[in-house]
């Protein structure tokens, strides 16, 4: 009987598992998870949980008796400390060793920290990656108290709404140019600053942080700019970086992540990759889609392969952001993008910005603009590119952009 081993209990571990067994895999399947809870939804932790409107067990992403249900070996609370490819063997931290016939690396990724030499390491110095950061923070987001938020990314603007909704006094810094600069046009950024400064945010662009301050516990920062500010807690949204620990231990070939083929298979022909942490080549280019889509898709498409059907994964990028009453939704990737055209609807708010090489659609940004996030969508996994005067004019009937 085939065994097969997945490192790593999040989306995509859990997508993969769950996909062997409906694809009709009848054979031994372990899932491993460093957490001790079960495999659950990421994206709430920065929005709803932290808000206090889900509960932990809406978070999971199936109920525990699942896996039971379902003959998968869940071991969580485990870790896993050594890979052996010759022998096709995973150790534990409990020396305990698991033999495997596939192995799939669904490892995630870290979130980015700050040196421990301009304080990273004080109390009260949070990132947002799992439940654990998410339930440490909670008990800080109280009226009247004063937060430091580094970095200007989704990450770190979905917990200044948290934050603000809750009367924390917000102050947010970002050392580029601009917030979201790197992920969206400045349009995007216009439309998130504009929105956090109407609900009191103070956010500071081309500022950077140059220490916390605090005996034990963060009190103050000093800023690049030379400012100096007084803190209850701070919140670091840096970045993440791929978790390849135990793929580069084994030989596996890293290229910004986990380097893997078009079906999922590493440079090692027994181990496969899915998620944050595996890249994959999309248009010419190496890429790593952060995404829930992402994970999800990828894995099964792992699956399926470990069963031996040979599919090509071919990603439909997708993401979305929840901040205050605005709902944002991205279709594509805007790599390379010239040009952005600027819909808007006609409730206040609701608007779309629609990315442009030369003549290329390739990306849409829809803010409160389901509809057009759809169209968008539709058209760009379609390979089709809508007139850019068409796109600009108001008069256009969208929906009939996928009949032309």
């Amino acid at each position: 009987m085939q065994h097969v081993v997945v490192i790593g209990a999040g989306q995509a571990g859990a997508s993969l598992v769950a996909k062997l067994r409906s694809e009709g895999f009848d054979g031994a399947i372990t899932l491993i998870g460093g957490e001790s809870v079960p495999p659950y939804q990421r994206p709430p932790l920065s929005k709803a949980y932290l808000l206090g409107d889900m509960a932990e067990d809406r978070l999971y992403l199936r109920p525990a008796a699942f896996y039971a249900d379902q003959n998968i070996a869940l071991r969580l609370g485990t870790r896993v400390k050594a890979v052996d490819t010759v022998t096709r063997t995973v150790t534990l931290d409990t020396d305990e060793a698991i033999t495997y016939d596939a192995l799939a690396l669904t490892t995630g990724s870290q979130p980015n920290r700050l040196p421990t030499s301009i304080g990273g390491d004080l109390a009260n110095v949070f990132t947002v990656r799992d439940l654990q950061d998410a339930d440490a923070m909670a008990p800080h987001f109280a009226a009247g108290k004063r937060a430091l938020i580094i970095g200007g990314g989704y990450i770190g603007l979905e917990a200044a709404a948290v934050a603000a909704k809750r009367g924390v006094q917000v102050t947010l810094v970002e050392m580029a140019d601009r917030i979201l600069q790197r992920v969206a046009a400045p349009e995007t950024s216009d439309y998130f600053r504009a929105l956090h400064s109407a609900h009191g945010v103070d956010i500071r662009e081309g500022v950077g942080l140059k220490a916390l301050t605090g005996d034990g516990s963060v009190t103050g920062a000093e800023l690049t700019d030379g400012t100096t500010l007084d803190l209850d807690f701070a919140i670091v949204g840096v970045g993440i970086t791929p978790d390849m620990a135990l793929a580069e231990s084994a030989g596996v070939t890293l290229d910004n992540g986990i380097a893997t083929d078009a079906h999922g298979r590493t440079s090692d022909p027994h181990i496969w990759a899915a998620g944050d942490c595996a890249s994959l080549v999309f248009k010419g280019q190496r890429i790593r889609l952060e995404s829930v889509g992402n994970a999800i898709d990828q894995a099964e498409v792992v699956a399926q392969n470990i069963m031996g059907k040979d599919l090509d994964y071919v990603p439909k990028p997708w993401f979305w952001s929840d901040q205050y009453d605005c709902k944002l939704q991205i279709a594509g990737l805007n790599m390379g993008y010239d040009s952005v055209i600027v819909r808007k609807g006609d409730a206040d708010g609701v608007q779309s910005h629609w990315y442009y090489a030369g003549d290329e659609l390739l990306a849409v940004d829809a803010m409160n603009d389901p509809r057009n996030y759809m169209i968008g969508k539709r058209l760009i996994e379609a390979g089709r590119s809508p007139d850019k005067a068409a796109i600009a004019d108001p008069a256009t009937d969208m929906k009939a952009l996928l009949k032309a």
